[in-house]
This record gives C-alpha cells, sequence and structure tokens, in this order.
C-alpha cells in the first residue's frame, strides 16, 4: 500500500517561525511532496487560525491551500478533514466545493489492518472545563445562528480575537508534562479499557509525542503544529512515524519513554 498521511494545527492566519503567508507556501510544498505517494491524507483540525462560514461568505486567503487540495481531490486522492477548536465553525463549504467530507467528532477507521482512532483532541480527557463549556456554546446551533447575523468583517474580526485569545491561554511551546499530567494520554488510558486501538492520532496538543500506552502495544501519537514543529506523521501499512518536513532537527517527545510490557 501507498502511505497514509496525518497532519494538523497549520494555523494560517496568524504567524509562527514564519508567517502565514510562507508558511502556507511550505505547507503546498509538502502537498506537492507526499502526493504521489499517498493513499489518504487526513486533516485533524486547525488547519486555520480562525474561521467562521456564512452562507454566502468564506474568510479571504488560504486559497493556494485550497486550490492544492481541490486538484488532489479531483485526482482522486481521498482527504479527510476533521474541525479542531480553531474552526469548528467550518459547515459544507470543503465538502461542497472540495469534495472533502468533513468530521466534528473523533472515529475510529481501520487502515491497513490496524485500528485507529482519530479526531482533533480537544475538549477529551479530564480537566479544561471552561473550555469544555465554551465548545458546548461555540457548537449549539441557535448561538452559530445569532453570530451568522454579524456582518462577516465585524464577525470574521471576532473569530480572529477569539483565536489569538485561545492561543495565548495555551502557549505553543510548553514542553512534555509526563502521562499524569497530559491529558490525552490520560484519555487514550481510559479508553482503551472500552475498545482496542492500535494508534491514537490527534493535533490540538502542538507537540510532536510518540507515547507507548499501559498496554504495551497501542500508542498515542500528537501530530506536533506547523507553527513551529512543521511535523506530520505518516503511516506505511506496518507502522507510524512522525516526521519533520526541512527541519534539520525534530524532536519527537514522550518516545524516550517507552517501557514494553513483557
Amino acid at each position: 500500500m501507498k502511505n497514509i498521511y496525518f497532519a494538523s494545527d497549520f494555523h494560517l492566519g496568524t504567524d509562527g517561525r514564519h508567517d502565514s503567508r510562507t508558511r502556507e507556501r511550505l505547507i503546498v510544498r509538502w502537498l506537492d511532496h507526499i502526493a504521489p505517494k499517498a493513499e489518504a491524507l487526513y486533516l485533524l483540525g486547525d488547519v486555520f487560525d480562525y474561521w467562521f462560514e456564512y452562507g454566502e461568505v468564506v474568510p479571504k486567503g488560504f486559497v493556494r491551500l485550497l486550490g492544492r487540495l481541490a486538484q488532489l481531490s479531483d485526482e482522486g486522492l481521498p482527504i479527510y478533514f476533521f474541525t479542531g477548536n480553531h474552526d469548528m465553525w467550518m459547515f459544507r463549504y470543503f465538502e461542497e466545493e472540495l469534495g472533502i467530507p468533513t468530521y466534528r467528532q473523533p472515529l475510529i477507521r481501520e487502515l491497513g489492518g490496524k485500528r485507529f482512532f482519530l479526531g482533533h483532541g480537544d475538549g477529551l480527557g479530564p480537566g479544561d472545563r471552561g473550555y469544555k463549556l465554551i465548545k458546548r456554546i461555540f457548537a449549539n446551533p441557535t448561538c452559530q445562528w445569532l453570530f451568522a447575523r454579524i456582518h462577516p468583517n465585524t464577525g470574521l474580526r471576532l473569530m480572529r480575537f477569539f483565536s489569538g485569545s485561545s492561543r495565548n491561554a495555551q502557549p505553543t511551546m510548553t514542553g512534555f508534562l509526563g502521562p499524569e499530567r497530559e491529558w490525552l494520554i490520560q484519555y487514550c488510558q481510559r479508553k482503551l479499557q472500552q475498545v482496542h486501538i492500535d494508534y491514537f492520532v490527534f493535533g490540538h496538543r502542538h507537540l510532536p509525542i510518540d507515547y507507548l500506552l499501559a498496554n504495551g502495544h497501542s500508542r498515542y501519537i500528537n501530530l506536533g503544529d506547523w507553527l513551529y514543529h512543521y511535523s506530520y506523521a505518516v503511516f506505511d501499512g506496518q507502522d507510524m512515524a512522525i516526521r519533520f518536513w526541512r527541519q534539520d532537527e525534530g524532536r519527537v517527545y514522550g518516545k524516550s519513554l517507552w517501557v514494553v510490557q513483557p
């Protein structure tokens, strides 16, 4: 089989190590690089730093990425888009214009004989109650209808403000906190008590993590981000690996803590 690629947290619309437009060009070059080898591409949220999709209006910009995704989709590459906390107000634009299905909740999918649990990762695990409350409000259809009544110029400025506040509340460069304090690891450990999963794949955390879970087999993969790490994951039909695009050095967190159970 060809490779299956996973990426998240491009956060186009805000600057990181590079400005947003430069980063968008790098992402398009990455897509050009992986396309001949790709069986499928999963985008696991926060592709955009802010997004609100009016009935007849979408945020300006991002045309290089949108055009390349549309071309890949037209050429037959399956692409799957998961909303994140910064682009949760993505509705049907990707499906109708690009032919890319959009998912709002995590899902389990079998790929190459392995079971994957896929999602952005926001709102999972213990803690973060304030954000979980805000997410319920933002996901409420009545709140979305009311927001859509705001003129797009004002509405998109508000989205830009909300996205910056959210990012500032959770600094991007926070290091690996250990399994007891990483909420997504706690979520994965609990989920394994209910269902068998080979790979939990999330974004949201902004840190490339590859952590072997307590059963000695299942792994939690966090995709990192493209603000600073330029990281993604690839499944070759046998194994998953985190890789870095055009980076001299890239650190994967959590792997040094692997302890295989006898």
